[in-house]
């Protein structure tokens, strides 16, 4: 990318496991990383550990903002979380409170929408003005982004197609819901049939049950990803249910919005093809129009775990740059006016 470089800012990115936080330039360079483990349900831990991740990361470089990528409902001000099924906010001025501790312009989006934009601007989506961009991890998260910026909707909560009902009276979701597609095809489903076939002591689980010496609570989606790719029939079969499930679900969302290019991304999106094979298959067999459109390429995103907090600090350069031409403006101004 050409232009010229723009101020350095953090990006966080908070999931139902995990934060993770960054220090970004304006090409989408990761200068320094960390991890934390999400501390629980807790809504004052969580904003801890965003603080501490700050603090720690703006030690090291002078960063103009920060950006945080909230897995949850966020407004349209995207300033307050209104809704997360696997945290505790509900209605949390999450902006607000984290502008009180940090020094710098704060701003909060969906942790989807933020991921869904940087692969837009630096990764797997350059190039294409319609993206449909996909994100397995606990749940499925996913964006709209036309011509390199997000589709929000009315209340800024478009893009939580996880939990569209695909199976009426399924499996039940934390959203309060049942049959919610990401209860098919996520990580949480991934390690849920694994976990159920250990208990059952089925025959064909005796891989997985060896791996983690028989105890369930021990088993994740990376390790079911792991052995997959170690060649455990089980576990491929695993990774093909949830491939299955997911390109019935891309096929719908094509029929819907029509993009040039589908990005998978989040934890799951590890495992390769043996989860997109599977998905551009159930995606071939069940699109409306096949043979008679131009399908969606489907692909993995280029950035992997980091493309989260990369885009929500790509949207707080945007924040600062804001920032300093309003405190220009005030600079102009004149003391008296006739």
């Amino acid at each position: 990318m050409i232009g010229r470089p723009g101020p350095l800012t953090i990006g966080i990115d908070i999931g139902g496991t995990k934060v993770l936080g960054g220090v970004v330039d304006s090409f989408g360079t990761v200068l320094t990383s960390q991890r934390r483990l999400t501390p629980g349900r807790s809504v004052r831990d969580v904003e801890d550990t965003i603080v501490e991740l700050v603090d720690t990361l703006s030690a090291q470089y002078d960063v103009a903002a920060v950006g945080v990528g909230a897995a949850g409902f966020v407004d349209a001000a995207r300033a307050t979380v209104l809704f997360s099924p696997h945290l505790a906010w509900r209605d949390e001025p999450l902006r607000a409170a984290l502008m009180e501790r940090i020094a710098v312009p704060v701003v909060v989006d969906n942790d989807a929408n933020t991921a869904a934009l940087a692969e837009c601007r630096f990764g797997a989506g350059v190039g294409h003005r319609y993206v449909l961009c996909i994100t397995l991890g606990t749940g499925i998260g996913g964006a709209l982004v036309i011509d390199n910026k997000v589709f929000r909707g009315q209340n800024g909560m478009a893009g939580e197609f996880g939990h569209m009902q695909v199976v009426p009276d399924g499996h039940r979701c934390e959203c309060g819901n049942r049959g919610c597609w990401e209860q098919y095809a996520s990580g949480n489903a991934l390690v849920r049939d694994a976990r159920e076939l250990v208990l059952a002591d089925s025959p064909v689980a005796h891989d997985l049950k060896a791996r983690v010496d028989g105890d369930v609570s021990r088993l994740t989606g990376p390790l079911v990803t792991e052995a997959a790719q170690a060649g455990d029939p089980l576990a491929v079969e695993l990774l093909a249910d949830i491939g299955t499930w997911l390109g019935v679900g891309l096929a719908g969302m094509t029929a819907a919005f029509d993009p040039s290019a589908i990005i998978v991304g989040g934890g799951v999106s590890a495992a390769g093809d043996l989860l997109l094979g599977p998905t551009r298959q159930a995606f071939a067999r069940t699109l409306v129009g096949r043979g008679h459109r131009v399908e969606p390429s489907i692909v993995g995103a280029a950035l992997g775990p980091d493309a989260g907090f990369v885009g929500a600090a790509d949207m707080a350069r945007s924040a600062a740059r804001r920032s300093r031409r309003r405190r220009r403006r005030r600079e102009r101004r004149p003391l008296f006016s006739r």
